[in-house]
């Protein structure tokens, strides 16, 4: 019952469409939040004293670790979509009997 309440208000995914978001929006939620920490780190590194230099260390790697995530997201959804060509392949073989990539047989 509650995955049903759930996904009441999910909408469908229509197979083939996707949805497209601004590049420069996308660049910068990718890389400004990142760069901003690491900018910020830098800054109450150089002006913070020894308290500082540990404050900075903590934004710089909180940066990083932005955007090591970000990359990590990026590498498993290259994987389902190798995944999904897979797939595609496979309905192709069942439906032609040989593989998209083959010519097809000569019938004897």
């Amino acid at each position: 019952m509650l995955g049903a309440v759930f996904h009441q208000n999910a909408r469908p995914r229509v197979p083939g469409k996707t949805e497209t978001v601004n590049p420069a929006l996308l660049n910068a939620v990718r890389y400004g939040i990142p760069a901003v920490l690491v900018i910020a780190g830098t800054i109450v590194s150089a002006t913070g004293g020894a308290v500082g230099v540990a404050g900075g260390a903590l934004f710089i790697s909180a940066g990083s670790a932005v955007l090591l995530l970000n990359f990590l997201f990026r590498m498993g959804i290259e994987g389902d979509k190798a995944r999904d060509r897979e797939e595609e392949a496979r309905v192709f073989f069942d439906e032609h009997g040989h593989w998209p990539d083959e010519s097809p047989r000569a019938k004897d």
